[in-house]
């Protein structure tokens, strides 16, 4: 008898990742089984060696999505209050409006705080300041008043990674790893050591510069691999983390914020070939050359994630109904 290797067409998902030369890795999950994991392309710009899957990574901004599930985890056991304000639980806050912040604007990029990527030298070893968010790299001059406009900075998910310690007495590292990791499964999600980076990242065709990445706390520290971060989206939407009132408050995304949610953006758009406007929960994060989207898509019970060390990839915006990023979800939700 002879044997015959059996070679199956692409996926409509891989199909679109090649043509538009995606150089990483993506993982493909519906009904809470991974459907398609794999790597595309090389490890660096010109390179031979290729991406396999089952790397690690650095999770960037997508930490935030997990620090503002630890976050609500606190408000559903009573110890925190998302209306309260932050000088309530960090009162060593010095920031001049730190008593007018509610952790609810915290959470949702409202607080007017100062963004440490004003400063060229901030997460690299030139930066000279302090990374003490309590009287450091969070407190000086303010960008606006509380509540007046949506400003994305890495101070507001810094500052809540020590709201979290304050209230449970307990490290961010070991909350991620007892109250998310271990729980779901997923226990590779860890803080980035210092001096250790997962897979360096490139610009440009040339490597990043160094990137002191523990910096980022829990506005971006943490590293894993997509499967971490996929058991970490399954538990979400099974309940396993939130209840189901604690995820909707997590998950109301608002219009005029531009669907800003608590730690995610959540809208409901249409994909190219889907019959209807489809719900969609989206994380995204980059750090030096490393860019990750995480997305959800809740009532189709499917997860797209995307890795990839090249910094120059355009994802595109999903609700503009073309790029990367829509393209990739519209073959996952809606193949025919």
């Amino acid at each position: 008898m002879i044997a015959l290797d059996l070679v199956l067409p692409p996926t409509p998902v891989e199909i679109v990742a090649e043509a538009a030369n995606f150089q990483g890795e993506l993982l493909l999950a519906r009904d809470g089984d991974v459907v398609l994991q794999r790597g595309f392309g090389s490890r660096k710009p010109g390179g031979t060696a290729p991406f396999t899957g089952y790397g690690r990574w650095r999770f960037a901004s997508v930490s935030k999505q997990l620090t503002a599930t630890l976050v609500m985890q606190q408000v559903t056991l009573g110890k925190l209050d998302l209306d309260a304000p932050l000088t309530r639980y960090l009162p060593a806050f010095k920031g001049p409006t730190g008593a007018s912040i509610t952790v609810r604007q915290l959470l949702r990029h409202e607080s007017g705080l100062p963004d440490p990527n004003d400063d060229v030298t901030a997460y690299t070893p030139a930066f000279r300041g302090s990374y003490d968010a309590l009287d450091g790299i969070c407190a000086g001059p303010v960008r606006d008043q509380p509540g007046a406009s949506f400003r994305y900075n890495n101070c507001d998910y810094m500052l809540a990674g020590r709201l979290l310690e304050a209230v449970t007495g307990e490290p961010f590292a070991r909350l991620v790893a007892t109250r998310i990791a271990a729980p779901v499964g997923a226990t590779g999600i860890a803080l980035a050591p210092a001096g250790a980076l997962p897979l360096g990242g490139f610009d440009g065709g040339k490597a990043e510069t160094t990137i002191n990445l523990p910096a980022f706390g829990a506005a971006g520290a943490l590293t894993g691999t997509a499967r971490d971060l996929w058991r970490f989206d399954e538990a979400l939407m099974g309940g396993r983390l939130l209840s189901a009132a604690a995820l909707a408050t997590m998950w109301d995304g608002q219009p005029k914020l531009g669907y800003a949610a608590l730690g995610q953006w959540v809208f409901t758009v249409p994909l190219k070939g889907c019959a209807g406007p489809v719900k969609i929960v989206e994380r995204r994060g980059a750090i030096g050359g490393v860019q990750v989207r995480n997305l959800i898509l809740p009532d189709k019970h499917i997860v797209l994630i995307a890795f990839t060390n090249r910094g120059e990839t355009d994802f595109g915006e999903i609700w503009q109904g073309k790029g990367l990023s829509h393209d990739l979800l519209a073959a996952a939700a809606c193949p025919a």
